[in-house]
């Protein structure tokens, strides 16, 4: 069977940025489950893998724009420290969930200084070309139930 809109696929996935560093991996962890067409995984790796079927192991570059978008100059902020009364210590690096127009968005603290705190809430692979080297490992008909909730159930899938 073939991966086309509504197939339950289940993949082994390295994924690498394009200094070769990986970021993430199913290796040696249950594989990854999505329900292809339900938009579960970015649309360049998941267009790249219709058409495919079980044992197929391909190499997929996806750019920004099929990926988690261009950085967004619009999403890094300067922020007073007042906005995280009750938290000691900030650092570089730390996330928060951050109330957004759209709901809540996760945000990196990016810089802390005297007069403010700047925070990132572009995803932290936002801008970045991405390469996965993936094998499909199984291609199912998906379920009533799983096309009714929008994503695999079971194992490497979603619980509930």
């Amino acid at each position: 069977m073939q991966i086309a809109e509504n197939s339950a696929v289940t993949i082994h996935y390295t994924l690498t940025n394009s200094q070769g560093e990986v970021l993430d991996s199913s290796e040696g962890q249950e594989p990854l489950a999505y329900l292809s067409g339900a938009s579960n995984i970015i649309p360049g790796l998941e267009n790249a893998l219709v058409g495919k079927q079980v044992g197929d192991k391909l190499e997929v570059t996806v750019e920004p724009e099929q990926a988690y978008g261009p950085l967004r100059d619009e999403l890094v902020q300067k922020v007073n420290h007042e906005n995280f009364e009750g938290v000691d210590d900030i650092h570089v690096g730390m996330q928060f969930m951050a109330q957004a127009p759209w709901g809540e968005q996760p945000v990196t603290v990016m810089n802390v200084e005297e007069d403010g705190i700047t925070l990132d809430g572009n995803h932290p692979l936002a801008g970045q070309t991405l390469t996965f080297a993936v094998e499909v490992v199984e291609v199912r008909a998906a379920s009533e139930e799983e096309l009714s909730h929008g994503h695999v159930h079971g194992e490497g899938g979603h619980h509930h």
